[in-house]
């Protein structure tokens, strides 16, 4: 998509994406809107020529806030709070997966839930193919799934992490079959598949059968750097709407580098560097739903004000954020997200938390501050503990070469 291309889609978003708000409740197509709506709504987006519409802010869930910042368990008190101010604004869209927080993420929104009517909000669940041993464990799993989530249903579901390896487990697995079974009996109201390879993989995904919907990392860092740009035509190609994941790559993008933000700051002193990089990915016009793990009420607060309505970017704003990302990438060292598939390590390295670090040193430059919480984290769980086993590469959807990344680190510190 070029410049010219993109404005035009800009500003069409901008005069048709609010959405009027229908009543409370499913409607036409399973259409849903939250009973609970009071005050500014976020805008919401229409699936291809239907009834339906979502709210172009997603509440994703991997990333909840904890009770301690070394275990799974969820501050599920702070969730509640959260969930009752999303559907508020209208963000009533909740995703989750089998893993996230070693599945607890699904059984604390099956509890939190259940608070609002069934069709009052959307819910969705994701197949971890890697996790089975048999095609039976398919159904195994996605029977887990609705009982952790006290449904019996899922308004989206999704083939998780699909690239060559997954996409072949579920082929072995016949997890497609299965899941359009599913489908069939009304167990899931659109059935789509999350991603993270080439697209060149992507487009043999899109070939192989019809998709509801496509889930895709993407941000002004990654529409090169990870080849979103080329996915996202793909699928707006084969006429798939896109859900967007890590809009602000783990959160890097939310913080950035003194002088990336600084960019930012003068171009616009009252928006957040996170407002401007999901304005950047919820301007195409091709975009369901942008997905934000939003650990904190603040962030929340946040990404509802810069939904509540959106306003697609300038031309002049792109430009501003084409300057941000070149000091940016200037800095960046480890391309990690934090998604955490890479845990657990078998030896026990605090893969996430060690790049955490490290990407943070060598965008500030200040090294006392890495080597202080640094050697916080327990030797045998340290950089020089990595073993080379390998496991977490074949896990990591940045193909990371994590080992040589903990060897560098390690020699650094040394």
């Amino acid at each position: 998509m070029n410049r010219r291309e993109f404005l035009k889609s800009a500003l069409t978003i901008a005069a048709l994406a609010p959405v009027t708000r229908l009543a409370a409740g499913a409607g036409a197509d399973g259409d849903k809107t939250s009973d609970a709506a009071e005050g500014a709504q976020v805008t919401r987006r229409r699936y291809k020529t239907s009834a339906l519409t979502l709210p172009l802010l997603g509440f994703g869930c991997m990333r909840l806030p904890r009770l301690s910042p070394d275990k799974p368990d969820i501050d599920q008190a702070t969730v509640k709070k959260m969930i009752d101010r999303a559907m508020k604004a209208g963000c009533n869209y909740f995703d989750t997966a089998y893993m996230y927080h070693d599945g607890l993420s699904e059984r604390c929104l099956g509890e939190l839930l259940q608070a609002y009517p069934r069709d009052s909000y959307y819910l969705t669940d994701k197949m971890p193919v890697w996790f089975a041993k048999n095609p039976g464990d398919i159904e195994k799993i996605f029977r887990e799934q609705l009982a952790r989530c006290k449904t019996n249903y899922f308004d989206f579901y999704m083939l998780h992490a699909l690239d060559t390896a997954n996409w072949k487990l579920a082929q072995t697995y016949e997890a497609c079959e299965f899941l359009a079974r599913m489908k069939k009996e009304g167990k899931i109201r659109k059935l789509g598949f999350s991603f993270h390879d080439t697209p060149e993989v992507l487009q043999q995904i899109v070939d192989a059968q019809e998709w509801d919907f496509a889930q895709i990392q993407l941000n002004y860092l990654d529409w090169e750097l990870y080849r979103s740009r080329e996915q996202y035509e793909i699928l707006t190609k084969a006429g798939i709407p896109v859900i967007v994941m890590e809009p602000l790559r783990g959160g890097s993008l939310a913080t950035l580098s003194p002088d990336a933000a600084e960019i930012l700051k003068t171009a616009d002193p009252g928006s957040s560097n996170a407002a401007w990089a999901l304005r950047y990915v919820a301007s195409l016009p091709n975009v369901l739903c942008v997905l934000s793990g939003m650990t904190l009420p603040e962030h929340m607060e946040d990404n509802l004000k810069t939904f509540s309505p959106l306003k697609p970017l300038t031309d002049s704003e792109r430009k501003t954020l084409d300057l941000a990302l070149a000091a940016y990438r200037k800095r960046l060292a480890v391309p990690c997200t934090a998604c955490r598939y890479c845990m657990p390590c078998p030896v026990g390295v605090e893969i996430p938390r060690i790049f955490g670090l490290y990407n943070q040193y060598k965008i500030t430059g200040n090294k006392w501050l890495f080597l202080n919480n640094y050697n916080a984290i327990p030797e045998d769980s340290g950089a020089s503990a990595c073993v080379n086993c390998g496991r977490c590469v074949k896990h990591c959807p940045q193909k990371i070469d994590i080992p040589a990344q903990l060897k560098k680190i390690a020699a650094e510190i040394a």
